[in-house]
């Protein structure tokens, strides 16, 4: 599932076309993505200009002019291309070559200035919901989400209070979206390469008795923001599906410090360990014991 880093290269190709463009028609060419389309989904979206495209976590948001907000999630293997007019390519291809696995296109925004997007997703576990502006709060998938990783107000003082007392795994705890949104396998196990922390580590190691973050948060909350920011400069990672919004792959895949590099040597200065992989909360982690405490 794409992380933080590609959907907000998703988010960052698509804004140029779709903010201050109106939808002049909307398609659902099919009832359901992971869930039913609202009844009136095409209606409520037609004639409709988009004043904003946000991200929260690894959910997309599309400002209306009408106040209500499209909220997008591209699951498994959701896409999004733009095809302007002539049949010109433009920035806004995220997975798949124009043509290939088009029996996918499952939902196409016609906006005024020509240009189509298209919402492709081979395995339908992606959607889309229309919701007021007032009901972001409330919104399910939304309500528990934790601090954004590169908002100003997560530091090593939040992630520390979020960790208080917590008797799971440090990886885990990171991977819970209630203490800190967006994050995903990938980029926290390079994260904790990075600050040299082990995933097995407790979280509650985070902070103080008194609740005051240690070296360790501090250190994490460095490598989370480094990671992150490296990863949207490269756009993202492409392991299996992931392209930039031009049509080109991610290449953060190329910078990876130790997911999916087992039995490969440490790349830490002087260590001399080997990366390795053991499953936890039925997910691949990599790592480095001898560097990693």
């Amino acid at each position: 599932m794409p992380e933080l880093p590609e959907v907000e290269t998703v988010r960052r190709g698509l804004q140029p076309v779709m903010e201050g463009a109106r939808i002049v028609t909307a398609e659902a060419r099919r009832g359901d993505l992971r869930f039913p389309f609202q009844p009136d989904f095409a209606k409520r979206l037609q004639g409709q200009t988009v004043t904003g495209l946000g991200r929260r976590a690894k959910y997309l948001l599309a400002d209306l002019g009408s106040g209500d907000v499209l909220l997008m999630h591209l699951g498994m293997s959701g896409s999004f291309r733009v095809i302007k007019p002539e049949h010109e390519e433009t920035p806004g291809e995220f997975h798949y070559p124009r043509g290939k696995d088009s029996v996918h296109d499952h939902v196409v925004f016609h906006m005024s200035s020509g240009a189509d997007i298209v919402f492709n997703d081979p395995r339908r576990f992606g959607f889309m919901k229309i919701i007021g502006r007032g009901e972001i709060e409330r919104e399910p998938h939304l309500k528990d989400l934790g601090p954004e990783p590169l908002g100003n107000e997560f530091d090593a003082a939040m992630l520390a209070r979020a960790c208080v007392g917590k008797k799971t795994s440090l990886k885990a705890a990171l991977l819970d979206q209630r203490v800190v949104a967006g994050l995903g396998n990938i980029y926290v196990c390079e994260a904790l390469f990075r600050a040299h922390l082990s995933p097995r580590r407790l979280a509650a190691t985070l902070a103080t008795k008194k609740g005051e973050p240690t070296d360790h948060a501090r250190r994490l909350v460095e490598a989370i923001h480094t990671v992150l920011n490296e990863a949207i400069r490269a756009g993202g990672s492409s392991l299996r599906d992931h392209r930039q919004t031009s049509g080109e792959l991610g290449y953060f895949q190329h910078s990876f410090q130790v997911y999916d590099r087992e039995g490969e040597p440490c790349r830490t200065d002087g260590c001399e360990g080997v990366v390795k992989r053991f499953v936890q909360n039925g997910r691949s982690t990599f790592w480095c014991p001898k560097c990693q405490r």
